[in-house]
């Protein structure tokens, strides 16, 4: 029985390897398409011409000598040549791909064109790490609660199918589905912000903002109930809905049967036997949902003010701020690549069955 288990770990050990194998070239390849597609017609690369002669024009200006030259343009031209030269961008397109897809794999990001952060700085990796724990803070957390409410909700529906409170909360399952989180969030900026006065309409924060750690704190949830809620009723429905049928399909199955014929208790059934076998595509759900929340919603943060990830690409794409899109773009891969490897992970923990197939 021992030799047997070591079997199956050495199996799903060495799946795990291949897998890991796979999905990195598969970065490797996605990132390469963001570059070529990014690039296609030369358009970056003449915002990032314009950008080096934006530069050599600044460096001549803040140098007294060269602003008083009557060889300025030649010294500006020289310095844009050289700025150039230095960014590979006299390279040949295949070269060049090649390597800023390089640059992609070791996360280095590049600089913004247009878009600073809070210092000033133009770096891309600085930039989005500086929006990102706001974002997180914000959609990761409603999404957790939507999850869980959803799912906790999904259960009670299927144990009591067909019943009023199953059919009510189907009909509300479905109808906040289909709405987008921004138009709730519209309407409730419309009754509790400017109809009874109870939250603020928008921002992260109050200005001037709050000096003591506490009250910041405070300020900063009080903000965030009403984007936060206007998340939570757009997306438990969807968890809810599609827990009830996942789960009315399980006791379905004929060791569900078989289980009861024993004259288990329900709730040990449903622990034991149906919660365990829904629980993959159930952490595979949350798993990408918590992912794809990382990156914010463009509409939904730019409707409450709200400065993460979202309203990063908003402004980015506004003001044509290519190298932050790439890099947005670049970090969901990474991320995305990373949770379907410990979702690999988590099935062989949950499931049994999943090492066993792996092995075969």
């Amino acid at each position: 029985m021992a030799a047997l288990r070591d079997l199956v770990f050495v199996g799903f050990v060495r799946y795990l390897g291949k897998k890991a194998i796979f999905l990195v070239f598969t970065l490797i390849f996605a990132l390469y398409l963001t570059v070529v597609i990014a690039n296609f017609g030369g358009y970056v690369d003449k915002l990032l011409r314009d950008q080096a002669h934006y530069d050599a024009l600044r460096n001549c200006i803040q140098d007294p000598s060269c602003a008083k030259s009557p060889t300025r343009n030649a010294t500006i031209e020289n310095d844009y040549q050289s700025i150039v030269a230095a960014r590979g961008l006299n390279e040949p397109f295949p070269q060049k791909s090649l390597r800023l897809t390089w640059d992609l794999v070791r996360f280095q990001l590049g600089r913004a064109t247009t878009i600073r952060d809070v210092q000033g700085g133009d770096a891309v990796g600085d930039i989005i790490l500086e929006r990102l724990p706001r974002t997180i803070l914000l959609f990761t957390s409603a999404s957790v609660i939507a999850a869980i409410l959803g799912i906790w909700l999904g259960l009670r529906m299927a144990r009591k199918a067909l019943s009023f409170m199953d059919r009510g909360l189907t009909i509300a399952s479905i109808t906040t589905t289909v709405i987008p989180p921004w138009v709730f969030g519209i309407l409730f900026i419309l009754v509790f912000a400017f109809g009874l006065n109870l939250f603020p309409s928008g921002g992260m924060v109050s200005v001037p903002a709050k000096t003591d750690p506490l009250a910041f704190a405070l300020d900063m949830l009080y903000h965030m109930l009403l984007p936060a809620f206007a998340l939570i009723v757009s997306s438990f429905g969807t968890w809810a809905y599609t827990t009830r049928n996942l789960v009315l399909q399980i006791m379905d199955e004929d060791y569900v049967y078989a289980a009861r014929a024993r004259g288990l208790p329900e709730k040990t059934v449903l622990r034991r036997y149906v919660l365990r076998a829904a629980s993959p595509p159930t952490v595979t759900s949350l798993a990408l949902t918590v992912i794809a929340s990382w990156q914010g919603a463009i509409i939904t943060e730019t409707v409450f003010s709200w400065p993460g990830l979202g309203r990063l690409f908003f402004e980015a794409i506004g003001f044509l701020d290519a190298p932050v899109v790439i890099g947005l773009t670049a970090v969901y891969a990474y991320l995305l690549v990373l949770t379907v490897f410990l979702l690999d992970l988590i099935y062989g923990l949950l499931d049994p069955r999943v090492k066993a197939l792996r092995r075969g």
